[in-house]
């Protein structure tokens, strides 16, 4: 599992922040996917979250869809902070996958 780094940005002239993400799945059916994208804007506030959604990659002929809410942020002693994520993907092709992971970092 990896991460990215943070994107800041200025929405309806307020500080807000995504951060990018990268995992893989769980092996179900003989096969994992990538579960990766960049979650939606939060504000640059001690206690917040992202929403993310996306489409994992194409793999044994199929795709899966996935969405939810990160966690709170985990602060690190340099100001940065950064995100778990997990959740399940939907059922298709008779299965599904389980992933977590965590966001980038913000710098």
């Amino acid at each position: 599992m990896h991460g990215h780094d943070i994107l800041g940005m200025r929405w309806n002239d307020q500080d807000v922040h995504i951060h990018q993400y990268s995992t893989e799945t769980t092996i179900n059916d003989g096969h994992a996917h990538t579960v990766q994208g960049e979650t939606a804007p939060a504000h640059n506030m001690m206690a917040h979250v992202h929403y993310y959604e996306g489409t994992t990659t194409l793999v044994d002929g199929h795709v899966h869809h996935f969405s939810g809410m990160t966690r709170p942020p985990v602060y690190l002693s340099d100001g940065t902070h950064y995100h778990e994520f997990a959740g399940t993907t939907t059922f298709n092709d008779g299965h599904v996958h389980h992933y977590s992971g965590f966001t980038g970092r913000n710098f």
